[in-house]
C-alpha cells in the first residue's frame, strides 16, 4: 500500500519526489482490537483488503545484503500484493514498510532493534524464518535482563590515565570482557584519539568446551585476569582463538597459557609465527585454515573465515552458528571508549567508525571486499558483530556492514593509479609507517596493495610489482625472509614506474641509500628522497610518512586529476560558479609535535547558536588529518591589506614533514594550533562534524574563543571559473 511515486506533488509545502506512505495499525489484545489511524481516502479498497488479511503475515522475499547472511531491508509488497506486517507479536502494520521486524526481536520493543537511521527491520521475511524471539544477542546494556559490570577504574603507572574493565552477557554462553583505556589519546601514534579506544575479548562457554576469543593489552593485566577469572575458571579453557597478533589483542595470551597451560591456541599459521615471536614460550598450537571449524558443544561450532590484510596479513575471523555472532578483531571497529557495550548511538559512533576505516581499512579495500565474499560463501549468518575495538554492533549491523562495502567500492572505482606498498611485519615500525604512507596514497585515490615480506612468496610479489604504478618499500633487516623477498621486487620492478624507499627503524635496517642505489643502477627514481627515521616515531614523523604517500599518489594522478577537473562541467558553468567569491583565511592546526596549516576560501558561516561554521577541505590536504570530529584548529582572518606574503608563503609546495611555519611569526593557542601574528583576526574552533562530498570533506565546526587584531576587511578571494582554486 505504498503510494507509487508521482511527477505532481502531494505536498506543495514538502516536495516528494518519491512519493509517500500512509500508515496504519492493528493491535491485537486478548480482549479488544484497536486501530491506530487510517490512511487515505483513494486507499480505501486497498485498506479495507489489507485489514481483512490482518491475521496473516506476508512477506517480499529479503534481499540479500553484503555479507549474505545478515539479511538486507526487506523489499515491501506494493498493489494488489500489499498485506500488513507483523511490528511485535500482537501488533501489525498496514501498509508493510517495516517487514518481519519480529522476526529478529520478537516480543522486544521495535524500536531497540531498529536501525538507529530509521531501517524498517533486518530480518529474514517471515516465510523464511519463523517469528520467534532471537536468542542471538542479549538485551541492551539499559535492560536488567542483560548486567553490565564495570571494574573499579585504575591508573596507568601512576599517571591520570584512567584505566577500567566491563563484562557483559552478549549472547548465548557468551561473555564479553572490555578493556577501556579511557584517556589514550594516541593509538600506535599514526592517528589520534578523541574518546580512547577499547580492547575486546570475548568468554564462549560450550557445553564440552570453552573458548576465549583475543585477549587484551599488557598493560591490562590484572584488571584483565580478574575480569576473565569472574567468568570463567581460567584452568578450563580449552581454546584461545588468536584472531590476529598485535600486542593490543595477544599481549596478555603469554599470561593466559601461565594459567591455562593445557589451552590450544588457534590461529592462522603465520599468526602462530608471529605469536610465538611475542610468546618466547612453547605453547600448545592449532593452525586453522577458512572453512575449519572447532566443536565446542551446544551448537557452538566455531568456523574459521580466513581475511588477511585486515589489517595484518594473520587476521581471521570466526563464526558462532549457535549465538550468530561473528568475531572479527580489528575488522569493524572504532577506536571509541564508551560504557555503552553496544552501537545504541550510532551518530556518537559514526565519526570514529568512518576514520578507523579510513586509517586501517580503506587502504586494505580489495581484501575488504574479498573478505566479505567469503563471509557470504561461508553461510555466516550474524546478527551481531564481535569486534576488537569500540562498541559492539548490534543494533546497526547491516548498515555499518554495508558501509565498508560501499567504501571499499568507491575507494576501488575512484582509484585513478595502484601502489603496492611493501614492509616487514612484526619488525620495527614497518607496519605503521606504512600504514601512514598508505593512508597518504588512498587520500590521492590510489588503490593500495599491502603486501608483507615475510609472509608474501615470490609469485606474490612480482606480481605486485608488474601491476603497480608505484613502489613503496619500507627498508626490510638485512636477513631473513624479507631480505629474500627484496631480490624479487628488484628483479620485476621498470624504470617508468615510482618509487618511495623509507626506515623502518628496527635496529637492522638495509641502508636507504644501498636501495636507492640498487633502484638508481636500473633507471628507478625516487619521487622524494628516502625518508629517514632517527628516533621513535613521533606524530610528526607520521605525519611526514603520511605527507610522502600522498605526494607519490598526486604524482602518479596528476594527469587523470587534471582531466577530471576539465570534464567535471562546461566551461559556462565553471564560469558562472567562479563568481561565487570568499575569504581568504589560514587554517592552522596541530597535534603533538605534528603542525600543518593551507589556504582557505571555501568558508561559511553555518549557525547563530551555537557559532559555527563550514569550512572544505580537499581530502589529499596533509591538514585533513589533523581535522576529525572532536580536533581543535584555528581559523586565521587574512587582512584586506597586505596579505599576499602570508598567503604565498602557505601556498608553497612543502616538502613532506618541513615546518609550514618558518619564518613566520605566531603564537600557540590554548588549543595549540598557531596564531599568526599578522592576521587581522582569529578563531579558535572544534570540528563537530564532517560531510563527505566528492573530492573534499565539508568541516562544520564551532568557534569557542576569537579576538580581533586589527580594523581591517578581511581579504576577498575572486576567480573567473569555479574549475580551480
Amino acid at each position: 500500500m505504498k503510494l507509487a511515486a508521482n511527477k505532481a506533488n502531494e505536498c506543495a509545502s514538502r516536495p516528494c519526489c518519491e512519493g509517500t506512505t500512509y500508515n496504519s495499525y492493528v493491535i491485537q489484545g486478548t480482549e479488544k482490537v484497536a486501530l491506530v489511524d487510517a490512511s487515505h481516502a483513494k486507499f480505501k479498497q486497498l485498506r479495507d483488503k489489507a485489514a481483512h488479511h490482518s491475521p496473516f503475515i506476508r512477506s517480499a522475499p529479503a534481499s540479500t545484503s553484503p555479507l549474505g547472511g545478515v539479511p538486507a531491508r526487506p523489499r515491501p509488497l506494493f498493489s494488489q500484493r500489499a498485506y500488513p506486517s507483523k511490528i511485535s507479536p500482537s501488533a501489525f502494520c498496514i501498509p508493510q514498510m517495516a517487514s518481519s521486524v519480529a522476526s529478529f526481536v520478537g516480543a522486544a520493543p521495535a524500536a531497540a532493534s531498529t536501525s538507529r537511521r530509521g531501517a524498517a527491520g533486518r530480518s529474514r521475511s517471515a516465510a523464511a524464518r519463523p517469528l520467534t524471539r532471537a536468542q542471538a544477542v542479549a538485551e541492551p546494556p539499559a535492560s536488567p535482563a542483560a548486567e553490565v559490570r564495570n571494574s573499579e577504574i585504575k591508573f596507568w603507572e601512576g599517571t591520570s590515565k584512567r584505566m577500567q574493565t566491563q563484562v557483559g552477557v552478549v549472547g548465548q554462553d557468551t561473555t564479553c570482557i572490555r578493556s577501556l583505556d579511557w584517556d589514550r589519546d594516541r593509538f600506535d601514534i599514526e592517528f589520534g584519539l578523541e574518546k580512547g579506544t577499547t580492547y575486546n575479548s570475548y568468554v564462549i562457554q560450550g557445553t564440552e568446551k570453552v573458548a576465549l576469543v583475543d585477549a587484551s593489552h599488557a598493560k591490562f593485566k590484572q584488571l584483565y585476569i580478574d575480569a576473565l577469572t569472574g567468568v570463567v575458571d581460567p584452568a578450563t579453557i580449552d581454546y584461545i582463538v588468536c584472531s590476529h597478533t598485535e600486542p593490543d589483542h595477544s599481549g596478555l595470551i603469554g599470561d593466559i597459557l601461565e594459567l591455562a597451560p593445557n589451552a590450544v591456541v588457534l590461529g592462522s599459521k603465520v599468526g602462530l609465527a608471529f605469536l610465538a615471536n611475542l610468546v618466547q614460550k612453547p605453547f600448545k598450537s592449532q593452525a586453522v585454515k577458512g572453512g575449519d571449524v572447532i566443536d565446542l558443544g551446544g551448537g557452538h561450532e566455531l568456523k574459521f573465515i580466513m581475511a588477511p590484510n585486515l589489517h595484518w596479513p594473520d587476521s581471521m575471523f570466526s563464526y558462532d552458528p549457535a549465538s550468530r555472532l561473528m568475531y572479527t578483531c580489528d575488522a569493524f571497529g572504532s577506536h571509541y571508549c564508551t560504557e555503552e557495550m553496544f552501537d545504541t548511538d550510532l551518530r556518537a559512533v559514526m565519526p570514529h567508525y568512518r576514520f578507523y576505516y579510513e586509517c586501517l581499512m580503506k587502504p586494505n579495500a580489495r581484501s575488504v571486499l574479498t573478505a566479505l565474499r567469503k563471509c557470504k560463501s561461508e553461510g555466516a549468518d550474524f546478527v551481531a558483530i564481535c569486534n576488537g575495538h569500540g562498541p559492539l554492533l548490534k543494533f546497526n549491523v547491516e548498515e555499518l556492514v554495508a558501509d565498508y562495502q560501499r567504501w571499499s567500492e568507491e575507494a576501488l572505482e575512484k582509484a585513478m593509479s595502484n601502489t603496492a606498498v611493501f614492509y616487514t611485519s612484526d619488525y620495527g615500525f614497518s607496519d605503521r609507517l606504512s600504514q601512514s604512507i598508505a593512508r597518504g596514497l588512498t587520500k590521492a585515490d590510489v588503490e593500495v596493495i599491502m603486501m608483507d615480506l615475510n609472509t608474501a612468496d615470490t609469485q606474490e610479489i612480482i606480481e605486485a610489482v608488474g601491476r603497480a604504478s608505484g613502489i613503496v618499500l619500507l627498508a626490510p633487516p638485512t636477513s631473513g625472509p624479507a631480505a629474500d623477498a627484496l631480490g624479487a621486487i628488484l628483479g620485476s620492478i621498470k624504470s617508468k614506474q615510482k618509487l618511495l624507499i623509507g626506515e623502518s627503524y628496527g635496529g637492522m635496517d638495509e641502508p636507504v641509500d644501498t636501495l636507492a642505489v640498487k633502484f638508481a643502477s636500473i633507471g628507478v627514481e625516487e619521487v622524494v628522497p628516502a625518508l629517514r627515521v632517527r628516533d621513535s616515531p613521533t606524530e610528526a614523523t607520521y605525519q611526514q610518512f603520511e605527507e610522502s604517500g600522498t605526494d607519490l599518489g598526486q604524482v602518479l594522478t596528476k594527469k587523470e586529476t587534471l582531466k577530471r577537473m576539465k570534464s567535471a562541467m562546461s566551461s559556462d558553468v565553471a564560469k558562472a560558479l567562479g563568481r561565487v567569491s570568499g575569504g581568504l583565511y589560514v587554517v592552522t592546526a596541530a597535534q603533538g609535535n605534528a603542525r600543518s596549516a593551507m589556504v582557505a576560501s571555501w568558508i561559511a558561516q553555518a549557525s547563530f547558536e551555537p557559532l559555527g561554521f563550514t569550512v572544505a577541505i580537499a581530502k589529499d590536504r596533509a591538514i585533513e588529518s589533523l581535522m576529525q570530529v572532536g580536533d581543535t584548529f584555528v581559523l586565521n582572518c587574512l587582512p584586506e591589506a597586505g596579505f599576499e606574503p602570508l598567503m604565498k608563503h602557505f601556498l608553497t609546495r612543502f616538502p613532506p614533514g618541513a615546518d609550514r611555519f618558518a619564518g613566520v611569526e605566531w603564537a600557540p593557542a590554548a588549543c595549540g594550533a598557531p596564531i599568526l601574528k599578522e592576521a587581522a583576526a582569529f578563531m579558535e574552533c572544534k570540528v563537530v562534524s564532517r560531510m563527505e562530498a566528492a573530492d573534499h570533506w565539508v568541516v562544520y565546526s564551532e568557534v569557542t574563543d576569537g579576538k580581533v587584531f586589527k580594523d581591517e576587511k578581511t581579504a576577498t578571494h575572486r576567480r573567473k571559473v569555479a574549475s580551480y582554486y
